[in-house]
């Protein structure tokens, strides 16, 4: 069924973020100092299991991405361009020719795609968590396990005190260790890899220490 998005005077917003698991689109107007969901889409598009071994972005990773793109920008015609905001994470970060597909991007969605840090990823996604979520504790740590990448931070209330990006992710680990098949072996190998990964951002953060822990993705 399609959404009226236009159904009132007040303002529509929208954030899209290419993740390298899955495209999210959340469409949002302002009522009463308060934010209401007007849409929300989650797309399936796997963009990071079209890396190869050079990083280089396959066409077939970039058409779905940009299928999904086209289904986005028919729902954005409605919404100030100003008021929407979109940006792209790991994979794109990661993928020599990501001005490929930028390029093809915005092309489809008639708009500028900013391409984010892992750390700014790692801060918003925190804050994020930290304007949604009730928690008595004075310590956090967040993470957030996406497709390509997963970010660890450390923080207070809405402060930042540490944030880091690692470049494991769900769809790249089940790529490198279980594309034929799934063995004790493979398993133990992932477990390996991502606890060498970890192993400097574990013994800083354990210093710091945290009273509760929050997760935030779709893997979790």
């Amino acid at each position: 069924m399609e959404t009226k998005l236009s159904n009132t005077s007040s303002p529509l917003y929208a954030v899209i973020d290419l993740g390298s698991n899955s495209f999210h689109m959340l469409i949002t107007r302002l009522v009463a100092d308060s934010v209401q969901i007007v849409d929300k889409v989650k797309r399936k598009v796997r963009l990071a299991s079209g890396l190869d071994d050079n990083n280089n972005l396959s066409e077939e990773a970039i058409a779905r991405g940009i299928e999904c793109l086209s289904f986005f920008a028919e729902r954005l015609q409605d919404i100030p361009k100003e008021n929407i905001k979109i940006v792209a994470t790991a994979t794109v970060r990661l993928a020599t020719n990501r001005e490929d597909f930028l390029t093809r991007a915005e092309q489809t969605l008639s708009m500028p795609v900013s391409v984010i840090s892992g750390t700014e990823e790692a801060e918003r996604i925190y804050l994020g968590v930290a304007h949604t979520t009730y928690c008595n504790a004075n310590e956090r740590l967040v993470l957030d396990i996406g497709g390509a990448s997963t970010e660890l931070t450390l923080g207070s209330g809405y402060q930042i005190k540490k944030a880091v990006s690692l470049n494991i992710g769900c769809v790249t680990f089940n790529k490198r260790f279980f594309a034929d098949d799934y063995s004790n072996q493979q398993a133990d190998a992932a477990v390996a890899y991502a606890s060498a990964e970890l192993a400097e951002t574990a013994k800083r953060y354990l210093s710091m220490g945290w009273q509760q822990v929050l997760g935030g993705s779709g893997t979790m």
